[in-house]
């Protein structure tokens, strides 16, 4: 792997160290900051610069005009759509230095959806104490549909999405971890006030099931959650997520299997959420922000999702939310994950290009 020269401190954004390249996309400058990266999945901001995870085992660490790999990560199980995925750099950092991540970790003949938590020195470019606080519960093998993003709740809990794992007949079963969203504390442990702590058959770190593969999760404004997932053929879905829901899948969706024959029962069915939006054909969405309007205050509350199979970035708005408008260049290739920096800027991953990128309202 080869990183190019287009490397930027997270406190010279308004002055780079050297001028990036722009793309053209009507009524933006999107400015790439950041080539040669291989498979990008996540990345975030932390002690002035920025740490970018990599799907098949690398995390970069980007500081002061200089790029290096960072030492001490678990391992890896590097496996079909899993490998090192997503990345979360907590409130608290500048205290615990403590920063966490999703991976695909080996399961005996299978892998499963895990989480890590390290400390992450930035002189040394190193982690250490280096531990797995979740792994999803045994039993699938296969390498798709992990899932796998993090957030964290205003209480400082820890939201995790995980996939059916290609196993879509779990996602209705909740002694499995398989379709959910789960909810954690920093520590790996069980809040008391989950949903499920005290009832038999339903695994107690579970939030919410009938999921397929949710990759973009955040909070709203008002510390909300919400989710995006791929559907199958069609059926690509936008969920606000509630404690204890069911969202249907496989039983409900607005999508066909790949072969073309119907999926479950229907688009609706009693005790089962229904989509804040979705989308037919497919986007693929990957990553989910939505915007402070630090910057520009006419997108105060949209949302904004990356799609990986028509490369663009959709902005959604509105109490019955819809998509206002495609933002598309040359650098939207495949977008797999989307973020507001600290300064209201708008940043975004791009797998296509393996670029990091900068989107300023012109």
């Amino acid at each position: 792997m080869t990183l190019t020269r287009r490397i930027f401190t997270l406190a010279t954004l308004a002055t780079p160290l050297l001028a990036p390249s722009l793309h053209a996309a009507c009524g933006y400058q999107i400015d790439t900051m950041l080539e040669g990266l291989d498979a990008p999945w996540a990345f975030g901001f932390a002690a002035g610069g920025i740490l970018i995870t990599e799907r098949d085992g690398h995390l970069l660490w980007v500081a002061d005009g200089k790029h290096q790999r960072v030492s001490g990560l678990a391992t890896i199980e590097v496996d079909g759509q899993g490998g090192l995925l997503d990345l979360l750099i907590p409130r608290d950092f500048e205290r615990s230095c403590n920063i966490f991540m999703t991976y695909a970790k080996a399961q005996g003949r299978g892998s499963g959806t895990a989480v890590m938590r390290a400390r992450f020195d930035p002189h040394k470019t190193a982690l250490r104490d280096v531990t797995t606080i979740f792994e999803m519960r045994k039993g699938t093998s296969g390498g798709r549909h992990f899932g796998s993003r993090l957030v964290e709740a205003r209480d400082g809990t820890l939201f995790v999405s995980i996939g059916d794992r290609g196993d879509r007949e779990q996602a209705q079963n909740t002694n499995s971890h398989n379709g959910t969203v789960i909810r954690i504390t920093k520590s790996g442990a069980v809040p008391n006030d989950n949903p499920f702590i005290d009832k038999p058959d339903h695994l107690p770190e579970i939030w919410s099931y009938g999921h397929r593969n949710p990759q973009g999760m955040t909070l709203d404004l008002k510390g909300n959650l919400w989710v995006n997932e791929h559907g199958a053929r069609g059926g690509d879905e936008v969920n606000k997520i509630t404690k204890g829901a069911n969202y249907g899948w496989p039983t409900i969706a607005y999508g066909r299997h790949y072969s073309g024959r119907k999926i479950g029962i229907g688009t609706e069915s009693p005790g089962m959420e229904q989509p804040q939006h979705f989308w037919d054909p497919s986007i693929a969405p990957s990553g989910h922000m939505i915007y402070s309007g630090k910057q520009n205050r006419q997108w105060r509350g949209h949302h904004f999702v990356g799609s990986l199979k028509f490369d663009y970035i959709a902005r959604l708005k509105g109490f019955k939310l819809r998509e206002v408008e495609q933002i598309q260049s040359d650098a939207t290739s495949r977008v797999r994950d989307i973020r507001e920096a600290p300064d209201g800027s708008i940043w975004f991953l791009s797998v296509g290009n393996g670029t990091l990128n900068r989107l300023i309202p012109s």
